[in-house]
This record gives structure tokens, C-alpha cells and sequence, in this order.
């Protein structure tokens, strides 16, 4: 019995069940293995579903992006495209391409290359081009920003679409793209429209410039990155 003074009673263990293994205790590399598992699916799915590095490597998209630069692009904004195995679908986005987005798509005639082009225009609008003056729905586009012209000589549609061409009605599903690099941009003037589901996402930021021209020796850091560059918005 207990009384004033007296100790409490320590609370007995719960017994173990007669023939009960005693626990195996977990090791360090076991565990080490099951974090690295963990990391590399969280990456996998952020890489699928939500953001992914792309590095630019011609100079079609000049001056808006430069040979070198590391861009994230945002799959949350159209939805992302999943295609693993034998499931081919796209999830809901927050909105649909719109003119003007820097857009990062499969090529259509080579599917395992990545292009990055400025939208121009989507379904069922029409776009035009005389003497470098773009139109979309007969409304005058006015060239982006940074893009630029390096060839003063205008060429005739009968030659080349580079300069003139159009009307084109872009069909259902698909979207007509350019480079801001205007006569240095093998585009949908060239090889046609790009399926939507070709569309992988949003050009978001430029998180890195590197300069991979001149005689700076790659290990000069200090003056291989473009250091103004880096947390760009890309527009």
C-alpha cells in the first residue's frame, strides 16, 4: 500500500509476447540508401510536374537569350505533359500559351530535340508576315524587346518565307513559333506548326549566363559568367 511518504511505484514495461524476434536495428548505410532514394523520386517529380534547367545552345533566340544561358522552365503554367509508358496525357494548367510567351517544345521533326522559341500565335488565328512586319489577326505585332535584325537585305516571298509569308491559319491543337532572332531562326516559317503536346513549358528565369566564346579560359570564373545575367526574367 502506498501512504503519505511513501515512493510511487515504477509502471512495469509491457511485456513482450513470448517468441517475439527482438528488433533489428536499422544501420547507418540503410539508411542513408532510403534518403537518396527519397531525394532522387522528390527531384524526378519536380523535374516532371513542375520545373526543369535547360541550357541554350544557339543564338536564335538573340538578344533575349544568349548562347550559354541556363533558363528554369515552368510546367505548372500550361500543365505538364506526361508520357510514361503507356500514358500520354497532359495535366490542368493554370492557363493557355498566350503571344508572346518563350515557350520550350519538342522539335516537331526531330521529337528528342528541344527548341526554345516566342509564341506567335495558337488556334485558329491567323499571322502574316510583309517586309518583316508581323501580324497576327491583321493586328501589327510589334517585335520583342531585345529582338534583332542583322540582315539589312528584305527578302520576296517567292524566295524565302524569312521575310513574307502568309496568310497561314494556325489549326486546332497546334501553335505557330519565331525566334527574336528574326533572320538567324530556323522556325515555323521553315518546318510548320507544333503540336500542342509537343509544348513543354514557360521559359521562367535565367538562373545562369555562361560565356562560352572568346579566349577567357573556362576556369576563369570570375570572367566566364555573365554575372548581370543571372535571376533574369525572361519576356
Amino acid at each position: 500500500m502506498s501512504g503519505p511518504g511513501a515512493e510511487p511505484l515504477p509502471a512495469s514495461a509491457p511485456e513482450t509476447p513470448p517468441g517475439t524476434p527482438p528488433p533489428v536495428p536499422r544501420s547507418p548505410l540503410r539508411e542513408t540508401v532510403e534518403l537518396v532514394a527519397v531525394a532522387l523520386l522528390l527531384a524526378f517529380l519536380l523535374r516532371t510536374l513542375a520545373v526543369q534547367a535547360f541550357r541554350i545552345p544557339t543564338g536564335s533566340m538573340e538578344d533575349t537569350l544568349l548562347v550559354g544561358d541556363f533558363i528554369l522552365v515552368d510546367k505548372l503554367t500550361f500543365g505538364a505533359r506526361i508520357d510514361f509508358g503507356p500514358v500520354h496525357t497532359r495535366l490542368p494548367g493554370l492557363r493557355s500559351p498566350r503571344t508572346g510567351d518563350v515557350i520550350v517544345f519538342r522539335y516537331p521533326l526531330e521529337p528528342g530535340k528541344d527548341f526554345v522559341k516566342r509564341l506567335i500565335a495558337g488556334p485558329g488565328q491567323t499571322v502574316r508576315m510583309e517586309n518583316r512586319k508581323l501580324y497576327v489577326d491583321d493586328r501589327l505585332l510589334p517585335d520583342p524587346l531585345q529582338a534583332k535584325h542583322v540582315d539589312p537585305q528584305v527578302l520576296p516571298g517567292v524566295f524565302s518565307p524569312r521575310d513574307n509569308f502568309g496568310p497561314l491559319t494556325v489549326p486546332d491543337g497546334s501553335y505557330f513559333f519565331m525566334g527574336d532572332n528574326r533572320e538567324n531562326s530556323k522556325d515555323s516559317r521553315e518546318w510548320g506548326f507544333v503540336p500542342e503536346a509537343n509544348l513543354k513549358g514557360r521559359a521562367m528565369i535565367i538562373y545562369l549566363s555562361w560565356n562560352p566564346e572568346g579566349e577567357i579560359p573556362w576556369y576563369d570564373l570570375l570572367h566566364k559568367l555573365r554575372w548581370g545575367r543571372s535571376f533574369r526574367t525572361v519576356r
